[in-house]
């Protein structure tokens, strides 16, 4: 197991890793909109939250040597089940080229009263 942690992403507030690839499968922790170089955590609208974890997770997925195109799974949280479009359109546009296995799993609230969080995996090695 290699574990990753880079100083570009959001640091891990707890006992858990930003990421660790095993067998060259990068699992990616869950991940809130939170500014990394601020700390600041993203409010506005769930558009705006949406894009700040993606980019969150690319920043990882950078430091392990791999991108989105090679993202395999998504498990995505999300407190208003009524978003599921927004989720839909966001995700359209940042996996161009292929389209993960996704899990959307509605919840009645996250850490913070952020509305998305999401966790990956992604393959690193081909």
């Amino acid at each position: 197991m290699q574990y990753i942690q880079t100083d570009n992403a959001l640091k891990p507030a707890g006992h858990y890793s930003q990421a660790i690839n095993h067998a060259g499968v990068l699992y990616i922790s869950g991940q809130l909109p939170i500014d990394p170089d601020s700390g600041a955590h993203v409010i506005e609208d769930f558009e705006t939250q949406t894009r700040r974890v993606f980019d969150n997770i690319a920043l990882i997925l950078q430091a392990a040597g791999t991108s989105l195109d090679k993202v395999i799974k998504l498990v995505i949280y999300i407190a208003d089940v009524g978003l599921w479009a927004q989720v839909n359109a966001i995700c359209a546009e940042y996996f161009i080229h292929h389209k993960p296995v996704r899990t959307i799993v509605p919840v009645s609230a996250l850490h913070f009263g952020f509305g998305i969080e999401i966790d990956c995996m992604a393959v690193c090695d081909e």
